[in-house]
C-alpha cells in the first residue's frame, strides 16, 4: 500500500527549497499539472446592489486560497502535489463578471437558504404552505431563482488564514419565512479548508447551507475526473425520480453503481444501464453518511484520490448527507481559468448537507430552525498526498 503523507512542515519546507514559497507558479496545459497565479483583485472589483465586491487571499503554510464576497465563493485553492508543485484544485473563473454570467452553475458559491432541491418549491411549516420560485424544471434548487450565491456578503478578514462572511436573508426572501442572519467562516488550515456555518432566525423557517465548489484534484480544468478514485463512508443513498427529487426511501448501495464503500474510480460504472444513473445523467445523488443523523462532531464522509497529482482530499462533516455530482451537465461552453473550459465531467461537486427535499420528508433529519436556536455545522476539506 502506498504511503499517505499529510501536508505539514515537511511539505512547506520542500516548497520553500524549490522556490514555491516566493514565486508565483505559471499556468500549464495539456496533461501537465494546472497551476497559476493568484487571481487579479482588479477583476473582482465591482459593485452589486450598492455593495462593493472584493477578492480575499488566505495563506497558511503551503496552502493558499482566494475567495470573493460575491456569493461567498471559493475562487481558488492551491495545494502541493506529490512533487511539491502548487496545484489549484478548484474550478472557476478569472473575474466576478464571469461568475455572474455563469451564476446558475454555482461555481464555488455558498448555497442557501436551502441547498439542493425542494419538490415543486413547496413545503409546509406549522401547517402553513410556502412557495419557493422554481428554477430547476418544476422544482426549486439551491434557494430559488436568487439564492445566497447571487448576493454580496459582508466580508471581514480576521487574520491571514480566516475570512468571516455575513449575510441577512430577509423575511419573505424567495418565499422563505423569517429574517435569517447567517455567518460563514472560512479558515485555511495548514492542511485543509474549514467552513463553519452559523445562522439564527426570528421566525420558524428551514435552513440547509452548503458550499458548491467544483473540484479537480489534477488541477482546475485539467482533464476528466472519471479516473479519480472515490470512497464514501456510508452504506445508503436517497434514490430520486426523473426530476431528481428523492422518492423518500433510503436504499442500500451494495450491489449497485452507488457502492463506493471501497475506493473505486468515478467512471468505472457511471455508464451502466441503471435507472438512477439515467435520472441523474450520471451521479447527482445524496449519500447517507454514517447513521444518517446530524453529528455534534466531525466524521469522515468521503475520500477523493487524484490519478495524476497524488493529491488526496478527505471530507469531514457534521452533516448527515453528501451530494456527489459528477459534472454531468458540464458542456465545454464556458471559458474558465487557465484557458480551460467546463468540459464534460472535468470537475465534481461534493456538497455536505441535509437530505434534499427534507421539508417534505418528515422521517428524515429536520431542516427546521426555530427562533432562539442556532444552526451550526462544520465541514473540513483536508488534503494530503499519496506517492
Amino acid at each position: 500500500m502506498m504511503k499517505k503523507i499529510v501536508f505539514f512542515a515537511a511539505i512547506a519546507a520542500t516548497l520553500a527549497s524549490c522556490g514555491g514559497g516566493t514565486q508565483e507558479p505559471t499556468a500549464k496545459t495539456g496533461t501537465d499539472t494546472v497551476t497559476g497565479p493568484t487571481p487579479n483583485p482588479g477583476s473582482f472589483a465591482d459593485t452589486i446592489d450598492g455593495k462593493p465586491v472584493q477578492l480575499y487571499t488566505l495563506q497558511n503554510g503551503p496552502l493558499k486560497a482566494t475567495l470573493t464576497n460575491y456569493g461567498g465563493r471559493l475562487v481558488s485553492l492551491s495545494v502541493p502535489d506529490s512533487s511539491g508543485k502548487s496545484v489549484d484544485v478548484v474550478d472557476g473563473f478569472d473575474s466576478v463578471a464571469q461568475y455572474r454570467r455563469a451564476r446558475s452553475a454555482y461555481f464555488g458559491a455558498l448555497i442557501g437558504r436551502y441547498g439542493n432541491r425542494i419538490g415543486k418549491g413547496q413545503f409546509k411549516l406549522g401547517g402553513k404552505p410556502f412557495q419557493i420560485p422554481v428554477n430547476n424544471g418544476p422544482n426549486a434548487l439551491h434557494g430559488g431563482t436568487r439564492g445566497f450565491d447571487d448576493y454580496v456578503w459582508d466580508g471581514d478578514k480576521k487574520n491571514d488564514s480566516t475570512l468571516e462572511l455575513k449575510f441577512l436573508s430577509r423575511d419573505g426572501d424567495m418565499g422563505f419565512p423569517g429574517n435569517l442572519s447567517v455567518k460563514v467562516t472560512y479558515t485555511l488550515q495548514s492542511n485543509g479548508l474549514k467552513i463553519e456555518y452559523n445562522a439564527t432566525t426570528d421566525a420558524k423557517t428551514v435552513c440547509n447551507l452548503t458550499n458548491h465548489a467544483y473540484w479537480n484534484l489534477n488541477g482546475a480544468g485539467n482533464g476528466t475526473i472519471l479516473r479519480h478514485k472515490l470512497q464514501i463512508y456510508g452504506t445508503g443513498y436517497t434514490p430520486v425520480d426523473s426530476g431528481l427529487i428523492p422518492t423518500g426511501t433510503i436504499d442500500p448501495v451494495k450491489g449497485t453503481p452507488f457502492d463506493f464503500t471501497q475506493p473505486t474510480a468515478i467512471g468505472d460504472r457511471i455508464n451502466q444501464d441503471n435507472v438512477q444513473l439515467k435520472n441523474g445523467k450520471g451521479y447527482d445523488h445524496n449519500w447517507v453518511i454514517g447513521d444518517g443523523k446530524p453529528s455534534g462532531t466531525l466524521r469522515h464522509a468521503a475520500t477523493f484520490r487524484a490519478d495524476q497529482t497524488g493529491i488526496v482530499m478527505d471530507i469531514y462533516t457534521m452533516e448527515p448527507g453528501l451530494q456527489f455530482y459528477s459534472g454531468n451537465f458540464m458542456d465545454g461552453a464556458l471559458a474558465m481559468k487557465y484557458g480551460k473550459t467546463n468540459a464534460h465531467r472535468s470537475a465534481f461537486a461534493a456538497e455536505t448537507q441535509h437530505f434534499p427535499d427534507s421539508p417534505n420528508e418528515p422521517q428524515w433529519p429536520s431542516t427546521e430552525l426555530d427562533p432562539g436556536k442556532t444552526y451550526h455545522t462544520v465541514t473540513v476539506y483536508q488534503f494530503s498526498i499519496r506517492k
